[in-house]
């Protein structure tokens, strides 16, 4: 069959570049590469857990059977979305399919024509794919460089057009963070809509892994966040949860909830359980960020932290410039059994190539300690 050669072109182009991606299946190496920060998905007690809810409560239901405006809404839709936003201290809270689905929701339906989106430059593509089906009109400002936003914001700041900063809590290719209190004190001082992507910081920051909004007490002071569940909580989907009256908007003109089928009963109910046991289950945290300084003071010893983009959390990269360059000492730490993978350009800009470590409760100091023992060696 005929392949298109437009399509063919741009294949070979990524496979010169040593760019080109390609599917696998996990491989047993040890974990340094999945979003599984604290365990949740490959916990017994919670996969057996939803089982138990889902009995108890008589839900045999396979699946969604249609759009939730349509057949595939069920009880434990509003008991986990109740719970949710509670958990999160907000009015309401909606679920999507994907984080990803979140993102165009929102993106594409609440910032209306005249509006104005303000975003980070390394905001996810999730995000920038929502602002793109937007009517409002969208600049980006530089990564966490809160003067250059304010200067956008006086430039096109006026009674008609509201205007929504949006950033990550943690972004997910440096895992740094920004000043969010800082952040929050421009956007209410310019009457401006906060939004907030929280995919990598829940279950990893907050007493309960609430995020890094609710740690800082900023919960109030933000329109809307994005919680997605495919990272800390170790299963599908995700929630934006904000006001009632953005729950309802959603509702009616968020076209990536509106026309698709929803969730099925079993992956609400496995977001509910997990939910349930980051109130309960508070060791796993503790553990993972004991990892994090644990991680940090390793690079620190070892000469390997002017490599390292300053982050906290749980995404720790390494810049290593060149797309053959990484991808051979990931390759490298692999053969030793480490699951470290390389980020190549396009993903992330030429130049700004690097290794990926994932941190985990699960992983011991002892793995940490000998795959950046690894990382030296490589690199020196």
């Amino acid at each position: 069959m005929k392949f298109p050669k437009k399509l063919s072109y741009k294949l070979e182009s990524r496979n010169q570049n040593n760019s080109l991606r390609k599917l696998f299946i996990p491989n047993g190496l040890i974990d340094f590469a999945s979003n599984d920060y604290i365990g949740f998905a490959k916990s017994v007690k919670i996969f057996n857990e939803t089982h138990l809810y889902l009995i108890t409560n008589k839900i045999i239901q396979n699946g969604a059977t249609g759009s939730r405006l349509l057949s595939g809404n069920h009880k434990v839709y509003e008991e986990a979305e109740n719970y949710i936003a509670k958990f999160h201290q907000s009015e309401s809270a909606l679920i999507f399919n994907s984080g990803y689905d979140a993102n165009v929701g929102f993106f594409n339906s609440v910032p209306q024509k005249g509006d104005l989106i303000l975003y980070d430059e390394l905001s996810h593509a999730s995000i920038r794919d929502g602002i793109q089906l937007s009517n409002a009109k969208s600049y980006k400002f530089q990564h966490n460089d809160f003067e250059d936003l304010e200067r956008l914001i006086k430039c096109f700041q006026s009674e008609t057009t509201e205007i929504y900063i949006v950033t990550e809590s943690v972004f997910s290719m440096d895992g740094d963070c920004p000043n969010l209190e800082e952040l929050a004190a421009l956007s209410n001082k310019y009457n401006c809509n906060l939004v907030v992507d929280e995919a990598h910081a829940l279950g990893v920051f907050g007493d309960c892994g609430e995020g890094l909004v609710q740690m800082l007490g900023l919960q109030n002071a933000v329109f809307a966040r994005i919680m997605t569940f495919g990272k800390g909580l170790g299963c599908h989907g995700a929630a934006i949860v904000g006001p009632n009256d953005l729950k309802n908007y959603l509702v009616n003109f968020a076209r990536s909830f509106i026309y698709t089928t929803g969730l099925s009963p079993h992956s609400v109910a496995s977001i509910l359980v997990a939910y349930q046991h980051l109130e309960t289950e508070n060791k796993a945290l503790g553990i993972l960020r004991e990892n994090i300084n644990h991680f940090n003071q390793e690079k620190n010893i070892l000469g390997l932290k002017p490599m390292f983009v300053r982050s906290k959390s749980a995404i720790q990269s390494a810049i290593i410039p060149g797309n053959q360059n990484v991808k051979l000492i990931a390759n490298q730490l692999q053969e030793k059994g480490f699951d470290v993978k390389a980020i190549l350009s396009p993903t992330v800009p030429e130049g700004q190539e690097r290794l990926r470590f994932c941190l985990h409760s699960f992983n011991s100091k002892e793995e940490i300690s000998e795959v950046l023992g690894l990382l030296s060696t490589f690199v020196f």
